[in-house]
């Protein structure tokens, strides 16, 4: 019997370096809608709920390097239709700027990007038997989304906005790769995720049969090195487990494979091949 990693695995914070901290924190607060958790000193945390879903880490100079492995895009998910329109409103509301947006058959998506050009996304899932075709085959792609439906879930009512709401979370995480069979080799190969999708330069993994918890690409090309140490750049993403056993399981794994990993304050650290730091830990 073949492994397969937790299904019941969810994605945690995710830490990005920033050239200017207060104004990160300025725009995390105000556009997209995430309170502010914690701040010391050169780090805050962010968050919805009592949850940390974003730590930002204060890098003074810091420039983005769009060549090279990292992040493509962090996707916030959020709980309703209703919620993503109440996020457009904001947006129309304080003129926050989008970069596109696109029904996914799976989901409904917009895509914006933070003063260091971080990729955001923010989404909300179909129902999962809508992920489906007659025939029972998996369906995801990309369509034009309807602005005017997800607007008219607000039934003409003009919400006040109060930030993101209670039960958003870190739905997945887009990654670039420098080589697409490797990192398949490594998150659904070790790491036990199925592979959902994929093309000659994407793939879409995940536990538990979700659409996706991360997505890698090639788009800005093959081969490419880790973003340099004084970029903006991903610092590390977290998989959180169910279980310890969960855990144990695919720690386990890691280390048959011979891939470098360390336990640091009761979570357990690696790199992926294209030079992603992930943490595991448990929910």
């Amino acid at each position: 019997m073949s492994y397969e990693i937790d299904p019941n695995l969810t994605l945690g914070a995710v830490s990005l370096s920033v050239a200017d901290l207060n104004h990160s924190l300025d725009y995390y607060q105000q556009a997209i809608g995430l309170e502010l958790q914690e701040r010391v000193g050169d780090t805050a945390s962010l968050g919805v709920g009592g949850a940390t879903l974003l730590r930002l880490h204060h890098q003074p100079g810091a420039q983005l390097v769009r060549r090279s492995a990292g992040l493509y895009h962090f996707a916030l998910r959020v709980p309703t239709r209703r919620d993503l329109a109440c996020v457009i409103h904001h947006f129309a509301d304080v003129k926050v700027s989008i970069d596109g947006a696109a029904d996914h058959l799976v989901s409904e998506a917009l895509y914006l990007s933070d003063p260091d050009g971080h990729g955001i996304e923010i989404y909300r899932d179909r129902p999962r038997d809508r992920w489906y075709d007659a025939d029972g085959r998996f369906q995801m792609g990309t369509i034009q989304l309807d602005f005017h439906g997800i607007i008219n879930e607000l039934e003409g009512q003009d919400p006040v906005w109060q930030g993101l709401p209670t039960g958003t979370d870190m739905g997945h995480i887009h990654l670039q790769v420098a080589d697409i069979a490797a990192a398949e080799d490594f998150y659904a190969g070790t790491l036990g995720m199925g592979v959902m999708a994929g093309m000659p330069s994407a793939s879409f993994v995940s536990a538990g049969g979700y659409h996706h918890h991360v997505g890698m690409n090639t788009w800005a090309g093959v081969g490419l090195p880790p973003a340099p140490a004084e970029a903006a750049r991903l610092l590390s993403y977290e998989l959180r487990f169910s279980t310890p056993d969960s855990l144990a399981a695919a720690v386990d794994r890691i280390q048959l494979a011979a891939i470098p990993v360390t336990e640091v304050g009761g979570a357990w650290e690696l790199d992926d091949p294209s030079g992603n730091h992930i943490r595991l830990l448990l929910n």
